[in-house]
């Protein structure tokens, strides 16, 4: 229980890797504020499930590409138990094309939500763990901000920026007591790699080490220790979840 008593945001924690992560800081004490915007449903029963396991959480509808509602979302954390000491940005979206058919909206829209709203929510929380001398914030990026991936010039644009602000950022707020990190998963199965073509899933099992995709769990459990107290020395670190798919 290495979180007992602290608070985290998750954006995106309806589903996938955002639901795992949230069971997970969950049960290791942490008040969870799940974020969402359109499962509300799914949202609704994983704070019921937290709470039936003797936890502490609720859901909490937000587009964190706006920065009222983003606002509203760390207000209604404070409202609810007086402190923000984890921020996980998970929220994110695809909109697949080729360069040359990829119109500007889905630049935009993709941009957006998984860029633009890690900007909001740092810029929001980081006041916050700055007066109370402690944070913690991990940022959800992708091997495709590395590696690249054909017809995702948006995704992997917006990721790849992820990293610089974090790493950015985590040069700001060092002497804070507030340490930024990037995980960088590869594939894993959560609803977003369903929807990979039969032919190119075959190829990245072909292509990562280990011969499988992971798991969201797998992703929950770097992101817990992140967030502990025992990775109180690590800061600005881009940690690759892939399964040996790509090695630097």
């Amino acid at each position: 229980m290495e979180l007992q008593g602290q608070v985290a945001i998750i954006t995106g924690a309806g589903r996938g890797i955002g639901r795992a992560t949230a069971l997970e800081l969950a049960a290791a004490g942490a008040r969870v504020l799940i974020n969402y915007q359109h499962s509300a449903a799914a949202a609704t029963q994983l704070a019921a499930d937290i709470i039936a396991n003797g936890g502490d959480a609720f859901s909490y509808q937000a587009n964190v590409s706006d920065e009222q509602a983003v606002q509203g979302m760390m207000q209604a954390a404070l409202d609810r138990w007086g402190r923000i000491d984890i921020l996980i940005n998970n929220a994110g979206i695809t909109a697949d094309a080729p360069l040359a058919r990829l119109r500007p909206e889905q630049w935009q829209q993709v941009l957006d939500i998984d860029l633009t709203s890690v900007f909001l929510c740092c810029r929001a929380v980081t006041p916050i763990m700055r007066a109370a001398g402690y944070g913690r914030i991990v940022s959800v990026s992708s091997l495709a901000a590395l590696a690249g991936n054909v017809g995702q010039t948006n995704y992997a644009a917006a990721k790849a920026g992820i990293i610089g602000l974090s790493r950015s950022l985590a040069r700001e707020v060092a002497r804070d007591g507030i340490t930024v990190n990037i995980v960088a998963p590869g594939y894993i199965e959560t609803d977003m790699v369903e929807t990979v073509p039969e032919a190119l899933r075959a190829w990245a099992l072909q292509a990562i080490a280990i011969g499988r995709f992971g798991y969201p769990e797998e992703v929950a459990a770097a992101i817990r220790f992140l967030v502990s107290p025992r990775a109180s020395y690590i800061t600005g670190h881009v940690l690759t979840i892939d399964g040996g798919w790509v090695m630097p």
